[in-house]
């Protein structure tokens, strides 16, 4: 999916996991000194300017049913989709994931349609309900080892899943489990990390991921992750970003290599057609 896609004009100006409405425990950042990297450096600006969270605590399986139905499409879009099926399908005493793995795919595609991909995503959903009552008995042995397993077995295993790429098994870990050193990758990270050099200009979003977890403490990455999704809404856009109006329109111009970015032409391209070019 292009960043042009993602950036609709239907996406909400607020990050759904930042702000009070959002989960996670607000804490105050490790007086550590002067950062490590300039990536550390970059985090803990967006942490001034956003939050500074501390993540964890969401059900498991419903984290990853939630992340599933933000693929591809906007908060605007999933958050009801996500209200609808846990209206019609979950609720207090009932197992989400033996619920949904005993749904009817045709109900639950019409209970998500809001979503978009209706019919995938449906189709995945009960598949992995299905899996997950079969391997765990059910969304609390889920959720156990979400949170207490080993995190890189955790991230292997929901890898494995069929429907589950690298940006849902990171927010799996890092909404649910709580577990520091996750900075998943979306769209608005991918472009930032390498519009601003912190990452290679022609990295795919493993390596961004690779990158930005080796040059951040680990406690700084789940809202180094969510304030700099916020960024990207407000500032470092597709096309359009904040410096084209000139450096003082960017807060966090001093650290940007801006790749792919002209001022004086106002061009903007994707930062890998960059290493593309020469």
């Amino acid at each position: 999916m292009s960043d042009d896609a993602e950036e609709r004009a239907d996406e909400p100006s607020r990050n759904i996991s930042g702000g009070p409405d959002g989960g996670g425990e607000a804490v105050t950042a490790v007086d550590d000194g002067e950062p490590a990297s300039r990536a550390e450096a970059v985090v803990d600006e967006l942490g001034e300017m956003y939050w500074q969270k501390a993540y964890g605590g969401r059900d498991g399986f419903e984290c990853l049913v939630r992340t599933i139905l933000s693929q591809n499409t906007s908060d605007k879009a999933s958050q009801p989709a996500h209200d609808s099926l846990m209206s019609r399908y979950g609720g207090d005493g009932i197992d989400l994931a033996e619920s949904l793995a005993g749904a009817a795919q045709d109900e639950l595609a019409e209970t998500i349609s809001s979503a978009g991909l209706y019919n995938q995503k449906s189709e995945t959903i009960v598949r992995l309900a299905g899996r997950v009552v079969e391997e765990y008995g059910g969304a609390d042995g889920f959720d156990e080892f979400v949170k207490s397993g080993d995190p890189d077995q955790v991230r292997e295993t929901l890898l494995e899943m069929k429907g589950v790429g690298p940006k849902t098994a990171d927010c799996v870990l890092l909404f649910s489990g709580g577990r520091n050193g996750v900075f998943p990758v979306d769209t608005h990270v991918h472009r930032i990390a390498r519009r601003m050099g912190l990452a290679p200009a022609d990295a795919d979003h493993e390596q961004v991921r690779q990158a930005i977890e080796a040059a951040v403490p680990g406690e700084k990455c789940g809202f180094g992750h969510t304030a700099m999704i916020q960024f990207g809404r407000e500032y470092c856009t597709a096309r359009e970003p904040a410096c084209l109006d000139g450096p003082e329109a960017c807060p966090l111009v001093e650290y940007c290599d801006q790749v792919g970015v002209d001022e004086l032409s106002g061009d903007v391209v994707d930062p890998a057609a960059v290493v593309t070019d020469d």
